[in-house]
């Protein structure tokens, strides 16, 4: 029997053809801390092929599975997920990515901060799993004259503060919501950002909401490092031109960069030249790759 005064806590976990990445996801949670807490995890598959659903399913046959055609991506996988959950009426929803491994008492740390801190969302302490002390994608600072959004390079598990702190955005790694603050403020803008920046701006929307962002330095969670696609000046021309002007799934086409800013900025004035100089900043890099080429080029020529 559960027990009646258990806080009722849903997990989301969208997935993608990434088998085994899911299932040591779902072992790690399988062995956390859930006393005084009735938890429901709800993995959405968005049309794996990689028999993904079929193995979750032989082992954890408990949890609830939702499956998509492919057209989900990330923010609709999600929004799916915190569908279901929301049929659950949990007083939590927790939204996190597979690629994870969760300490065991994160979640006790996450629903006890939200509870303490009201009107509060709360994000773990990301980390880097090949690097265990360094921290990942924590804390984005904006920067309008640097170009919108930044996250510090130099923070540890060592040198953040002790205790919940608070930050102006929260990835979407691993994150609790209050159900109330879902209520309150609506789903993830699937349409807008179907393949990124759709929980920066939700959290961000949270926090124009007057919803307090909380980063809990004790919810310890590693994940998987990114993979980043490489830097523009160093392809050529018309592939270049390509990412920024057709290709909008491509993370650094410059449709989905204004987007990004646009709607997860403090002020809309802030939003457009922040654009700007990202977009200088662009100009910048090609111009010196270029210089450089032809130095180099020169450097050749005989004498």
């Amino acid at each position: 029997m559960t027990d009646a005064s258990a806080l009722k806590v849903a997990l989301v976990i969208p997935v993608f053809n990434r088998r085994e990445t899911t299932l040591q996801a779902l072992r790690s949670l399988s062995r956390i801390d859930t006393r005084g807490l009735c938890v429901r995890t709800i993995v959405v598959d968005d049309g794996s092929t990689d028999r993904t659903s079929e193995a979750v399913r032989e082992e954890f046959p408990c949890i609830e599975l939702i499956s998509g055609d492919g057209t989900l991506h990330y923010a609709g996988g999600t929004n799916r997920g915190i569908e279901a959950a929301l049929r659950w009426e949990p007083d939590y929803i927790v939204t996190m990515n597979d690629d994870s491994v969760f300490h065991e008492s994160f979640l006790q740390k996450l629903v006890g901060t939200a509870h303490e801190n009201s009107r509060s969302i709360v994000g773990a302490l990301l980390l880097l799993w090949d690097q265990p002390h360094k921290v990942f994608q924590v804390a984005p600072i904006w920067s309008t004259w640097r170009g919108g959004w930044k996250f510090p390079r130099d923070l540890t598990a060592f040198s953040v503060p002790r205790g919940p702190f608070e930050v102006e955005c929260i990835v979407g790694n691993c994150v609790l919501f209050p159900t109330k603050a879902i209520k309150e403020c609506g789903l993830m803008d699937e349409d807008r950002f179907p393949f990124g920046w759709g929980d920066a701006q939700y959290t961000m929307r949270m926090r124009h909401a007057a919803w307090k962002l909380l980063i809990d330095p004790r919810a310890l969670v590693w994940c998987e490092p990114n993979t980043y696609p490489p830097p523009l000046h160093t392809l050529p021309v018309k592939e270049t031109l390509k990412i920024l002007f057709t290709d909008d799934r491509h993370p650094l086409n410059l449709k989905r960069q204004f987007v990004a800013r646009w709607y997860s900025c403090p002020t809309k004035l802030q939003s457009l030249t922040a654009f700007a100089v990202h977009c200088l900043i662009l100009v910048g890099k090609a111009f010196r790759s270029m210089s450089f080429k032809i130095f180099k080029r020169s450097d050749r020529t005989p004498g």
